[in-house]
């Protein structure tokens, strides 16, 4: 069945289809903009919400499971700390949510921590809450595994977690599995692309033009909120408190192996001998603070020895909670901090910091920092939180050592503010459509044209504007389509590189072939350069090749067209080596095992002709020496350089360079397969070099273009064409 072109079009925005239920009332505790999101979500059937620290994930999920599950058996999973606290809320909301250490005969909603999650495998539940969610990147890749492998066969299933770090790929991507948004691996190859500058991200970064639409994306099965005004409410009571961060940093005085004099060390070792080596000074500083204060204090620490001497300075007065401490020993010390029988709590950020609400205490101490944000995010926000009613103290005691780590901290917290501020006026409008249930009106492209005797340039999506053509009237088409998704200069669904794989590029290209033989007059002819295409291990899942210019043949043969010719273009193998590192090209791997050896990759001039009479037979004034070369199946003289100048139209969010046909290439086939006073047809005209040649050649000119910027600069470049051949005419005159 023939899909109708805009049906099609709709089809490539990716869509998430909702899967859930219809809500029910919501518990009127909730705040009208957390009964919003929680509808959402049963709608969705398989949501994130990323709340920020204190805007009531743990109502909003009860409140989803309970609905979801209806009476049968529901699942939430939680770090070993926060599944009391959850059982807590739940009872407020009047839920009964039962701890378990494994499972049993019984129904209603369940909840264990992911340590135990592995005894859980088979049993049938109805849904699944995974709280703490931004705990997938940082757990054991056996405990990740067995999530995505084992429990994405659960009808409904929700993530809950605060704002997740904006550029922490392996999160999101973890994220959108579970919730079978989609594969980290498609998630990767049709928004992002490789690039060495980005190791944080694992070597990725979004591409220029989606910046926003991955967002828009990630807005229709994610809710990213760091206030209610996130969402077009009213922020009210959701205003943090200040937050008053102090540095306290002590000589070291640490004198390296080998040397005479103090010096700051370099290196993650270094460092840490540096922080041994102040550990004593830094822990006496703290417990002087503590002592000396009758409020409640929360401590951070990384090495062991840091936070074991600490809770012997403070003795009765402290509690401290360790890897070696039992489950039920941390419930207990936890409670009788919380409840003010001691004065603080001395943990770990990695083992204690993720989840819990201790809005009751509003002073913490670092015993110095680590290098990762995520740790000192999270624990900040124990604190730090919406119903936090007093300003925030946070002391960092460091030594002078250490002042990289703190502000590399720092660093990285501004560089988050400003990512997540991005991500919020990326997804604001697309999230709050979500949640509203409203439907969104795409904006169609302006178009416009620009029309002279010599020339025509239309401006728009190619399988549209081709309307405006008169049948029979092209004496010939010259083009370089988008080559599959390799080259991608927009984010609109009309541009044929903006496909999520090659066979969608190939649905695409489909509408405009019958277009192109309507169009051409009979018997002539339509050349289409391209080039076959590497295929990727990482997003193919193989290294190879793909046959683009067969299957473009194939394409064309069957609407019709009958396939003339192919030529063949020389490439420079040490060239292109340099400019992929196709691993095919390099002498390493011809030594190590030439199996792996493979020739460059050609260009390809792919000819197919119209069938019937032509009404106007082709006289070229290609030369008998010239001809013998052109009639060579390979052209050797083409110099890839000779193109038109593109730097003027370069827009910082093109991912690709745009890539113009090479006017040597274009020259030849106006020469050789039209006359003089023929239309010439461009589809893909970019910014004008088929019709600047057309236009050399004494040919008329029709071009295509989607992009503003390439369509403007071809308007230019055929109107200083004109003028220079209409300057040469004058000077020979």
């Amino acid at each position: 069945m023939t899909v109708h072109y805009a049906d099609f079009l709709e089809s490539k925005t990716p869509k998430i289809e909702a899967s859930g239920i219809e809500p029910g009332p919501i518990h009127p505790m909730l705040f009208d903009w957390q009964s919003q999101i929680v509808r959402w979500a049963l709608r969705k059937g398989r949501a994130a919400i990323f709340a920020d620290c204190g805007l009531g994930k743990s109502f909003m999920q009860i409140e989803w499971i309970c609905q979801m599950s209806n009476g049968s058996r529901g699942l939430i999973v939680a770090p070993l700390s926060v599944a009391q606290q959850t059982i807590a809320e739940a009872a407020r909301l009047g839920v009964e949510i039962k701890y378990k250490l494994a499972p049993d005969e019984s129904d209603g909603i369940w909840i264990t921590n992911y340590q135990r999650l592995h005894k859980f495998i088979g049993i049938e539940f109805k849904a699944i809450v995974l709280d703490e969610s931004s705990i997938l990147k940082s757990i054991d890749g056996k405990t990740r595994d067995l999530i995505l492998k084992e429990f994405t066969n659960i009808p409904y299933r929700l993530c809950c977690t605060a704002t997740p770090s904006p550029n922490d790929l392996t999160e999101l991507g973890n994220h959108a599995e579970f919730l079978g948004a989609s594969t980290r691996r498609e998630m990767l190859a049709n928004y992002f692309v490789h690039d060495s500058g980005f190791a944080a991200q694992g070597g990725y970064r979004l591409k220029g033009h989606a910046q926003e639409i991955f967002w828009q994306w990630v807005a229709q099965w994610a809710i990213y909120v760091r206030k209610p005004s996130d969402l077009g409410y009213s922020d009210g009571d959701f205003i943090l408190p200040p937050l008053n961060i102090s540095e306290e940093i002590l000589a070291s005085n640490f004198i390296p192996d080998g040397k005479l004099f103090p010096d700051l060390p370099r290196g993650i070792q270094g460092r840490t001998k540096a922080r041994k080596h102040t550990l004593k000074s830094r822990v006496e500083r703290a417990a002087e603070i503590i002592k000396t204060s009758k409020e409640q204090w929360l401590v951070w620490h990384d090495l062991n020895d840091e936070g074991r001497d600490l809770g012997k300075l403070l003795k009765s007065k402290a509690v401290l909670i360790e890897g070696s401490t039992d489950d039920e020993q941390r419930q207990i010390y936890e409670r009788s901090w919380r409840q003010g029988s001691v004065r603080a709590l001395i943990s770990k950020p990695g083992m204690f910091g993720f989840g819990l609400n201790w809005q009751h205490c509003h002073n913490l101490i670092y015993l110095g920092l680590s290098d990762s944000f995520e740790k000192w995010y999270q624990s900040v926000r124990r604190c730090w939180r919406f119903g936090q009613q007093s300003p925030v103290n946070v002391i960092v005691i460091t030594s002078d050592a250490e002042i990289s780590v703190v502000e590399n901290v720092r660093r990285k917290e501004q560089q988050a503010a400003n990512l997540a501020e991005g991500i919020v006026r990326a997804m604001k409008d697309t999230q709050i459509s979500e949640v509203k249930g409203e439907r969104k009106m795409k904006q169609r492209i302006e178009s416009r044209d620009v029309d002279t005797p010599e020339w025509r340039m239309l401006h728009g999506d190619c399988v549209e504007r081709i309307a405006a053509i008169e049948s029979d009237s092209v004496g010939l088409s010259i083009f370089s389509p988008p080559f599959a998704k390799l080259y991608c200069y927009s984010d609109s669904d009309a541009d044929m590189g903006n496909c999520k794989d090659y066979d969608e590029f190939f649905k695409h290209f489909d509408y405009l072939i019958p277009e192109l033989l309507r169009v051409t007059m009979p018997g002539r002819l339509c050349a289409v350069h391209c080039q076959d295409l590497a295929s990727l291990k990482g997003v193919d899942g193989y290294i190879g090749k793909k046959p683009f210019s067969d299957d473009i043949s194939e394409l064309f043969r069957k609407h019709g067209w009958i396939f003339a010719s192919r030529v063949t273009i020389d490439k420079n193998p040490q060239a292109q080596a340099i400019r992929t590192k196709a691993k095919t090209l390099m002498f390493m791997q011809k030594n190590k095992d030439s199996s792996w050896s493979w020739p460059a990759l050609a260009d390809y001039v792919m000819v197919f002709q119209k069938p019937g009479e032509n009404p106007e037979p082709v006289k070229t004034d290609i030369t008998n020496e010239e001809w013998i070369k052109l009639a060579h199946p390979v052209w050797y003289d083409i110099v890839e350089s000779d193109t038109l100048n593109i730097r003027s139209v370069r827009d910082e969010k093109d991912e690709a360079h745009l890539c113009p046909l090479q006017l040597g290439t274009i020259r030849n086939a106006i020469r050789l397969w039209s006359n003089r006073g023929d239309v010439i047809l461009s589809p893909f005209a970019g910014i004008g070099s088929e019709g600047v040649v057309a236009l050399e050649q004494e040919r008329r000119f029709v071009g295509i273009e989607l992009k503003k910027s390439y369509f403007n600069q071809a308007v230019n470049n055929l109107h200083a064409a004109i003028k220079q051949e209409s300057l040469f005419e004058s000077a020979t005159g």
